[in-house]
């Protein structure tokens, strides 16, 4: 709840006039507790969790022509009573776990500082926290998930995320509760070393999930705009580790795919990747020298 009685008060505060955002906000936050304009992330999750796949069902139950290509594993398809499953599942984990863990976070989120007063954190400041809160991230997040493919990890808990072979927009989400409790720590690591207004903090939360969707896609599409994101890895990359499945030992990185070099735990991926190029190339090259002998044929017959 904002310390300011009216617009004028919270000005002369200030000592100048409210953005428009600002203004915005003051109108929507003055009279709400911080613990309801907090919760606004279960409102955010539960949107993301059953929209944003929703482009995804509609590729897999279709196969619309020219999009059908960009399939990773074509060969693999869900019917919409699968991808239905899936969502259920994925809510029942949401009403049981996500949401109260949600609710009952909020002390942790008030003791490193997140705030929601004024002024709005600038375009600039909203930016280079986010870009902190994703390299903190990915960085634990690696480590954990690596600590998960060991045999107790695997067997007790990441094994019901690696259900789904084939990952699809639903499946993002779903995972063991245990893992949920756990990736949480890294989700929340990075706005506890460099916390921020609540409003990064909700971009925050929904940027996150959407990347997690876009990477559990099961489609790599040329003009995605995180082809242009330095080292982000991409539906692409983390596919391959879903194909590969319980012994994966391979693209842990949730994010970008730094660590996974450094670590060496992409080996197996840029090995598939060689191989295919050269794939590829022998079977153009191939095609190019049966047209040139289908030629001098002709040539020599006239």
């Amino acid at each position: 709840m904002l310390p300011y009685h009216s617009l004028p008060e919270a000005q002369a505060t200030l000592g100048r006039n409210l953005s428009f955002a600002e203004t915005l906000w003051f109108h929507y936050s003055a009279t709400k507790s911080d613990y309801f304009l907090f919760c606004h992330n279960i409102l955010f999750l539960f949107l993301i969790f059953s929209l944003f796949p929703l482009p995804l069902v509609l590729l897999e139950t279709k196969r619309l022509p020219g999009l059908d290509k960009y399939k990773i594993q074509p060969k693999v398809r869900l019917s919409f009573h699968e991808m239905f499953k899936c969502y259920k599942d994925v809510m029942r984990m949401f009403f049981l776990v996500v949401g109260p863990l949600q609710l009952v976070s909020y002390p942790a989120v008030k003791m490193v500082g997140i705030r929601t007063g004024l002024p709005l954190p600038s375009g600039w400041e909203i930016c280079s926290q986010l870009a902190v809160y994703f390299m903190v991230e990915d960085y634990t997040n690696y480590w954990i998930h690596r600590f998960l493919h060991g045999k107790w990890g695997y067997e007790m808990i990441h094994r019901v995320h690696h259900e789904y072979a084939a990952p699809i927009g639903f499946a993002a989400p779903y995972a063991h509760w245990a893992e949920i409790l756990i990736l949480g720590i890294p989700s929340f690591l990075g706005p506890a070393m460099v916390p921020g207004h609540m409003v990064t903090f909700w971009l925050w939360i929904a940027l996150r999930q959407i990347e997690a969707i876009d990477t559990h896609s099961g489609y790599d599409f040329p003009w995605s705009p995180t082809k242009y994101i330095p080292f982000y890895g991409g539906a692409d990359h983390h596919d391959y580790h879903h194909y590969v499945g319980g012994q994966s030992h391979s693209n842990f990185a949730s994010v970008f795919t730094y660590c996974d070099y450094i670590y060496g735990t992409d080996k197996g991926y840029r090995y598939q990747k060689k191989m295919i190029r050269k794939l590829k190339e022998e079977m153009t090259n191939g095609a190019e020298q049966n047209g040139v002998s289908y030629k001098t044929q002709d040539k020599k017959s006239d």
